[in-house]
């Protein structure tokens, strides 16, 4: 198996680490959208994420990993499954930009429709994503009819295919994650809009960090296993802050002042919408849990505050820095009001 870049071992890039532990510990979230220059860890750091996140519990030999209690509709007649339940990775899994509709969405399984005769669904990527991540790298390049499909999918959280005389309806409910460079181009506004947080990563432009992320790259590429070693433990702590935040998530407290203030920022910075305020509502929450506190502060908020509105707003939406300053702007003015 190909060692993976430790996620603890990345130099830098704060907003975006935070935002992909914060997508591990709230699924509800929405996703997380990153932005930024090429070679700036983007991929590296959504690969150091799946190695890290805690395992989950399936039905035994069920193709689309469902929760024992909870069996999908396909399940019956799509898998064939064992007795009990098994241990499997939490998925996180690659769209290319390059593939098929029916390698996303799941086609005939033509094997066992020749050698058989029988009309049976081979489960496609959306499939292998349900109750984990779908990484699409480059989104901003990805077919448009692509982009519907997976508009459809994150709102109804099933996946349909009617075709070749099949009828298969399964759970396809994913963290979907994307990065991308704006200078190739931009992203439908109604696929930005499903993505829960939004962030932005540049290249490190002191001399101190560069180095270090230099020496650290090297050292991976000459002895991975040495090197993923030496980060076992700062990741294993991570691993355990995730579990530790999913366990207290649903003991969280919110005040109606913190409610408030959330829907005021939105007002003032005109965010299209309600999904800021539940964004805002639910990574705030997440992140008090990760800190391992057990309610969610003003704090909270002002520091989600960007990457949960960042990509809302009316004007210039991937104009990152423009729309940063606007949202810390209205939260002097609130604070000082």
């Amino acid at each position: 198996m190909r060692a993976v870049f430790p996620f603890s071992a990345i130099v830098g890039q704060d907003d975006m680490k935070l935002a992909l532990l914060l997508a591990a510990v709230d699924r509800t979230l929405g996703g997380v959208m990153v932005f930024g220059d090429r070679g700036s860890g983007k991929t590296t750091a959504v690969r150091g994420l799946a190695a890290l996140l805690p395992p989950q519990t399936a039905i035994a030999g069920c193709r689309f990993g469902c929760e024992p209690d909870q069996p999908g509709e396909a399940c019956a007649t799509v898998c064939r499954h064992g007795e009990g339940t098994e241990t499997r990775p939490t998925p996180v899994v690659d769209l290319p930009l390059g593939a098929t509709e029916d390698r996303v969405v799941g086609a005939l399984d033509l094997e066992r429709a020749l050698t058989r005769g029988e009309k049976a669904f081979e489960p496609g990527l959306l499939a292998r994503a349900n109750r984990g991540f779908l990484y699409i790298d480059e989104v901003n390049l990805l077919e448009d009819h692509l982009v519907d499909l997976l508009l459809d999918v994150a709102q109804s959280g099933e996946n349909v295919v009617e075709r070749e005389g099949l009828s298969v309806r399964h759970p396809a409910r994913f963290v979907l994650v994307g990065s991308g460079n704006p200078e190739e181009g931009e992203l439908r506004p109604q696929l930005l809009d499903r993505f829960g947080l939004s962030v932005e990563v540049r290249t490190p432009d002191t001399l101190k960090d560069r180095v270090e992320v230099v020496r650290r790259r090297d050292a991976f590429d000459r002895d991975p296993a040495a090197f993923v070693k030496a980060w076992k433990t700062k990741d294993a702590a991570v691993r355990k802050r995730i579990l530790a935040a999913q366990g207290r998530l649903a003991a969280m407290t919110v005040s109606d002042a913190v409610l408030e203030q959330g829907s005021r920022l939105c007002l003032a910075v005109g965010a299209d919408g309600l999904r800021g305020e539940l964004t805002l509502l639910r990574a705030s929450r997440a992140l008090a849990a990760l800190e391992g506190r057990d309610a969610v502060t003003e704090a909270d908020l002002r520091r989600i505050a960007p990457m949960a509105l960042r990509h809302r707003l009316r004007r210039g939406p991937l104009d990152e820095q423009a729309s940063t300053v606007r949202i810390e702007r209205a939260l002097e003015e609130m604070k000082a009001a």
